[in-house]
């Protein structure tokens, strides 16, 4: 087993100070040091007065390094997984794009297999956990449709989604189209894929019948959706107004104004949840990509389509947590909780994920003070840093 001790500890309510964190595979115990001699030899890693963090789980990327969770080709995410890990990111739903049913399919079997080997043995495996797949389309409305390509949007279809079930965590929907309503409804009582609400042109009312029928996210908040206006709230007011539903926010300051942050955090509280929606070009130079089988143009922080829709991002999760801190009034735990916690429960993989707890999983952090990563711990080993 090992410790870290001389760490500030960053819970979901606050940091705690003069405490060591033991952990094989699992975090053992939060004690004294001076208790820690019960445990018998350990390996110390000594943190210095840093910040010790729960790893951060991204539940929405469709990919990085030049990879994407779509291209279906070996190694591909594990690949990713193993790249994120510098980000912050120790767990993940690898995020497919509108394509082909056969295409889709394939994807699922690959993520199916990459779950399997990240679970058991991530030593080997040597990155982020894969925790399943986002099904980001094909069950879209063409008229909201982003970055996705229109010809290859599908009605939606509960059996071949309940094929998957057993690796699909999340999946858009958009509620107006022809049996959507009927999906939610379906696919929220019959497993335990958790239906987000996007790429929609649904109203309000819909929005809160939706709701009702057991759809509880809603896909990137602001994007690709019916916006916020005082005789029509759309989308964006039904997700605001409404305290079970988790919420994406993709905080890389182009997606959505840090101006509009602070009322977002307000509203949504700890039903707020931190994306990337990061396509292949992250952590890559600036140039000419491809999504989903359409060229992206990246400049920084702008990811384009040649008509100009913005097509994914290049954000690293752990620099949206520092955007969170710099234009809100939230303190560090909270910040925290809303990439690591948060997304955790909104996938109902809270009980192991996303908060530095005994017997939960040991994926850790050691970060600095304006939180840039240091080292990241996946199930006990140390898969980036010294």
């Amino acid at each position: 087993m090992k410790c870290i001790i001389n760490g500030k500890l960053i819970l979901p309510d606050r940091v705690l100070e003069g405490k060591a964190i033991v952990f094989d595979r699992k975090i053992e115990a939060i004690v004294d040091p001076s208790e820690l001699g019960r445990f018998g030899e350990l390996e110390t890693i000594d943190a210095q007065g840093r910040y010790v963090s729960p790893g951060l789980v991204d539940v929405h990327i469709h990919g990085c390094g030049g990879d994407d969770t779509s291209d279906n080709k070996p190694g591909a995410i594990q690949r990713m997984s193993q790249m994120i890990t510098q980000f912050g990111v120790t767990s993940w739903l690898p995020t497919s794009m509108t394509l082909p049913r056969k295409h889709i399919a394939k994807t699922f079997e690959m993520v199916r297999e990459a779950k399997k080997a990240s679970e058991e043995d991530p030593e080997a495996w040597g990155g982020a956990q894969v925790l399943g797949v986002n099904m980001e389309g094909p069950y879209i409305n063409a008229e909201n449709k982003g970055a996705h390509v229109a010809e290859y949007i599908q009605a939606p279809d509960v059996e071949f989604t309940k094929q998957y079930a057993d690796v699909i965590k999340l999946v858009t929907i958009a509620a107006e189209v022809p049996g959507g309503m009927e999906f939610i409804e379906r696919i929220s009582k019959e497993t335990d894929i958790v239906c987000s609400l996007g790429h929609t042109k649904a109203d309000y009312d819909t929005a809160m019948e939706c709701f009702s029928k057991g759809c509880h996210h809603v896909t990137h908040l602001f994007n690709a959706q019916t916006g916020l206006h005082h005789r029509n709230p759309g989308v964006v007011g039904a997700a605001l107004t409404s305290p079970q539903v988790y919420t994406e926010m993709i905080c890389d300051t182009f997606h959505i104004h840090p101006g509009v942050f602070q009322l977002v955090a307000d509203c949504k509280k700890d039903k707020l949840v931190l994306i990337t929606d990061c396509m292949r070009a992250g952590g890559l130079p600036d140039g000419d990509y491809e999504l989903g089988g359409q060229k992206v143009h990246v400049e920084g922080i702008h990811c384009l389509l040649d008509s100009g829709t913005i097509a994914g991002s290049v954000l690293r999760l752990y620099k949206g947590v520092q955007n969170i801190l710099k234009y809100t009034d939230w303190t560090l735990p909270r910040a925290v909780a809303a990439a690591s916690l948060s997304p955790a429960k909104a996938i109902n993989v809270g009980d192991r994920k996303g908060s530095l707890e005994v017997g939960k999983d040991a994926d850790m952090l050691l970060v600095s003070d304006d939180f840039e990563i240091i080292n990241t711990w996946v199930g006990g080993n140390l898969v980036y840093g010294n």
